[in-house]
């Protein structure tokens, strides 16, 4: 059998590579490193002849394992940033079993190849000549149902994939790598959280793209690219080829863009603006990436609870795992402006870290290759106290919440048939709304004339109730304290972003413990009726009573509540504009396209209601 590239690299590694370290060792003794069930029990019978590792000239060590693929990362100091662990089928091809990633804030997530597998059934009966249906059959049937080349069904849907009964049905399964939340590190307790198309992890040879992105913890993107850079640089050690961004379908945006381009170089092969292009779906593929010769690497140091990026000298930003806003620290954009005032400048040899309530001086290590200095230049928007902060949108006392809880404040998923709880359901009635009232020009002309406002209970989509074209007086009342200042810091940002700070006050957010109905009036009211309280009919109707009571005349209340409303409403001075179940509407339809098994509360239902 013919030597491919891949083995010739790693017997160069073999041979160049067998004098284990001190470092390595220590590296190999670190029980937390390795937690992954195959990788444990080789590294207790490690040796020479079944370990090598290799030192990249950044000081990160790769330790590589019997098949001759890399089963560890650590940055210089021996802190782990993934572990996988590799298994052999019974021809002989490598595969994946599972990975875990670092994330800068001290998360660890999982990602299990083909963790998730959806399953259509097919009648082929009503087809003609249904018993002489093949394979490539149904994927040219597939490429014409989903809109996309023949070639992109083949690439994802294996001969595997396919399977005829002999009766005339097929099922057609679909694969997805699916991403997890480690809670304690290991896989003991994990929780899914995203999922993407399913890679060839042996063979890298696309660029992918997460499906429910919004559900991923902070840092998620950039270790998985992290991990697919570090394989592809493994497999193409001499002559690395273009790989393209694929999917069915795709998802391109400015962010994947973005992500992309850390680890990899855009062209197009006619001369075209590679972004453009990027951003035309039909065209995505045609954009050639090349591995960037400087990507981006990550140091930990426990000792100052940070976690920083450098590239090619530059420090791209420091995470403090301790730290409760749940934010990076990041140098200033060509206009001076820093995400939340969290600035990171870099002069007389220190990082520089500030915000409007703390500062820190962190002396540079050589270890991490910082070379230029990070301007504490143009446009300084030094934050100096809690009123100018994100914190001044809370009228009372800002929430209290860990670090952890910052930065896990994103809504997560079943995989399965398990109800989505009312956090997470949240999204699908504020889509459904958006699209609702842009589609209806009385309601878009009452809404966007609304100049006061109450967002009531919609804490994992308050950020799609605020409007920042004029400034009205909004209210919003939260439960969820991490949630609530997430999007504090999100409106924050569009306000200072667009220099309309000055509007702020216009806003307040308080605990729903500090809020009463009663002390005001709105034009507009989004109501979410927690799912715990749909069997408690005197409940609902007294909240829909001081709901009423709330509303001016004439003015909107968009209720996300029991089906049960519409006879609940009747006595009251309010009209039904419209209701029907969450679980119909579109924007849940579409989550069901990426997890079929995706249940809702049965009763959850949204409603728009016109004060008489």
């Amino acid at each position: 059998m013919m030597k491919t590239s891949f083995d010739v690299c790693y017997q160069h590694v073999r041979q160049h590579m067998k004098s284990h370290s001190s470092m390595f060792l220590s590296i190999l003794q670190n029980p937390e490193n390795f937690t992954l069930k195959g990788n444990q029990a080789l590294v207790a019978s490690a040796s020479p002849d079944t370990m090598t590792h290799k030192q990249l000239t950044t000081g990160h060590v790769v330790a590589y394992g019997p098949l001759g693929r890399r089963i560890l990362m650590t940055d210089p100091e021996g802190h782990p940033l993934h572990e996988c662990e590799w298994g052999e089928h019974a021809d002989g091809t490598v595969h994946l079993v599972s990975a875990r990633l670092y994330l800068d804030w001290g998360q660890w997530v999982g990602l299990k190849p083909g963790g998730l597998v959806n399953a259509m059934k097919l009648d082929l009966t009503t087809r003609p000549n249904w018993r002489t249906l093949t394979r490539h059959d149904l994927r040219v049937m597939a490429s014409r149902a989903m809109g996309v080349a023949a070639r992109e069904v083949e690439f994802f849907y294996a001969d595997d994939d396919l399977v005829f009964d002999g009766t005339g049905h097929a099922t057609v399964r679909q694969r997805k790598d699916a991403f997890y939340v480690l809670e304690d590190g290991t896989w003991e307790r994990a929780r899914f959280m995203s999922c993407m198309s399913a890679m060839h992890w042996a063979s890298i040879d696309y660029l992918p793209v997460v499906e429910l992105f919004k559900s991923l913890l902070p840092g998620t993107g950039s270790a998985a690219f992290e991990l697919i850079r570090g394989l592809y640089d493994d497999q193409n050690p001499h002559h690395p080829g273009a790989l393209q961004y694929r999917g069915i379908p795709t998802y391109p945006s400015a962010a994947a863009f973005g992500l992309f381009s850390n680890f990899f170089t855009a062209t197009h092969r006619n001369g075209e603006n590679p972004f453009s292009v990027f951003m035309d779906p039909p065209r995505s593929h045609e954009v050639d990436w090349l591995p960037h010769p400087h990507p981006p690497v990550r140091y930990v140091n426990p000792r100052q609870r940070i976690c920083l990026t450098v590239k090619q000298g530059n420090v791209l930003k420091v995470t403090k795992t301790d730290d409760a806003s749940g934010l990076p620290f990041v140098p200033p954009n060509q206009q001076g402006f820093v995400p939340c005032g969290k600035r990171l400048a870099v002069a007389s040899g220190h990082l520089l870290l500030n915000d409007h309530k703390t500062a820190h001086k962190i002396a540079l290590q050589a270890a991490w290759g910082i070379s230029r200095p990070a301007e504490r230049q143009a446009g300084d928007q030094a934050v100096v106290n809690k009123g100018h902060s994100w914190e001044g949108f809370f009228s009372d006392d800002v929430p209290a919440v860990s670090p952890r809880e910052a930065y896990s404040a994103v809504l997560l998923y079943p995989e399965d048939e398990t109800p989505i709880d009312d956090l997470a359901s949240q999204p699908f009635v504020a889509d459904f709304l958006t699209d609702f009232i842009e589609q209806d020009q009385r309601l878009a002309v009452q809404v966007g004339q609304a100049a006061h406002v109450l967002v009531h209970g919609f804490d994992g989509v308050i950020g799609s109730f605020l409007a920042f074209d004029r400034p009205r007086s909004t209210t919003v009342v939260y439960s969820h304290g991490a949630y609530a200042q997430k999007h504090a810091q999100s409106a924050w940002n569009q306000l200072t972003g667009n220099n309309r700070l000055a509007w702020q006050k216009s806003y307040c957010f308080r605990s729903e413990e500090a809020f009463h109905y009663g002390t005001s009036t709105y034009d507009l009211m989004y109501v979410w009726l927690p799912f715990a309280s749909y069997d408690g009919e005197a409940t609902i109707q007294d909240r829909l009573r001081r709901i009423s009571e709330a509303l001016r005349p004439t003015a909107l209340a968009f209720v996300a509540g029991p089906d049960s409303l519409s006879s609940i409403v009747a006595g009251l001075p309010l009209e039904i504009v419209f209701g029907d179940l969450v679980s119909h509407l579109q924007p849940f339809r579409m989550h069901k396209s990426i997890l079929p098994k995706a249940t809702l509360h049965p009763r959850l239902s949204v409603w728009g209601f016109q004060k008489a």
